[in-house]
């Protein structure tokens, strides 16, 4: 197991160097001088090289990219002059915002996914299973801005139950709950949708296996069996699941936390696209990437943990 940790460990660092590289490549691909946006459009050309020579941005780009990659091994992600603060600082600031929004939206939709899926499989090719695949099919495939403004249509404009955006301030969060509703409504119920499909899935192959008809033949009964004994075999995919799916949820948390303003990592990223601050992209863009890779590895020891008869070498 450890070998495997190492050797995955490994991995996960070509993987992150590799997406630093494209998206730095993408970056300065895209429209637009980052220097400007700094500046602002009157200022002098002589300013402009100036700042230019004084970020490096007229190095050949492998430099910059070596230049930057230097920096990253100390510890320094850079400045964003659009923010007057170091790209550090902005992410400790937001990434437990975020944390807070992806987490309990997780373990939300993973807490109702499982009973959820449970009933659609006893239930199953009756009205109600059919019923909830519909609700899961609508909410699975309505994209995640568009859940969220219906939120906001029907429980802030119509019935004005909840406010229409998250806390702004990191200190108010848990001060005004009720502002948190509707951004973690959104993303559980997408992501809900996702589990609930899965462990109804997982539960309809383990209840016509082998060892479900040997306890029933000995007297056990239906509901011993359904949670001592197929309720673990079906969560075995559903542990992996959620590891993978943390790429999707993050992904998800961007759209959510620009509809609702909420001062998270994502709603940063798309104040940082609007005003080029490259810096900052490539901050979001580096702990997104670690996500992706510590969920692959989260996936890969839950399995093992869920299922003795897993073994890494």
């Amino acid at each position: 197991m450890i070998g495997y940790l190492i050797r995955r460990v490994l991995q996960a660092l070509v993987v992150i160097i590799g997406v630093t590289i494209i998206t730095f490549i993408l970056l300065h691909m895209l429209p637009g001088n980052p220097v400007r946006a700094i500046l602002g459009p009157r200022a002098s050309k002589a300013d402009v090289a100036s700042l230019t020579r004084q970020l490096g941005l007229n190095k050949p780009l492998p430099v910059q990219y070596l230049l930057w990659l230097w920096n990253l091994a100390h510890f320094n992600l850079g400045f964003s002059y659009r923010q007057t603060a170091t790209v550090s600082s902005l992410l400790a600031a937001r990434i437990p915002n975020s944390l807070l929004l992806v987490g309990s939206s997780l373990v939300l939709a993973l807490v109702l996914a499982i009973p959820l899926g449970m009933f659609q499989a006893v239930r199953r090719n009756r009205p109600d299973d059919y019923t909830l695949t519909g609700l899961a099919f609508i909410f699975y495939s309505m994209p995640t801005f568009w859940l969220g403004i219906i939120l906001i249509i029907i429980f802030s404009a119509t019935l004005g139950w909840l406010p229409p955006e998250a806390p702004q301030a990191s200190a108010s969060l848990f001060s005004q709950l009720n502002a948190l509703i509707l951004p973690v409504a959104t993303l559980t119920l997408v992501t809900l949708a996702l589990f609930s499909r899965y462990m109804r899935s997982s539960m309809l192959d383990n209840l016509v296996q082998d060892y479900v008809r040997t306890a029933k033949s000995k007297g056990v009964s239906n509901r011993r069996v359904l949670f001592r004994h197929v309720l673990r075999n079906a969560l075995i995919p559903v542990l992996t699941l959620v590891g993978l799916s943390i790429p999707g949820v993050v992904a998800g948390a961007v759209v959510t936390e620009t509809v609702f303003n909420y001062p998270g990592m994502g709603y940063l990223f798309f104040l940082s696209a609007q005003n080029d601050d490259f810096p900052v992209l490539l901050g979001v863009t580096l702990v997104i990437a670690i996500a992706t890779v510590l969920g692959s590895l989260v996936a890969d020891i839950l399995y093992a943990v869920a299922d003795p008869r897993i073994r890494y070498v």
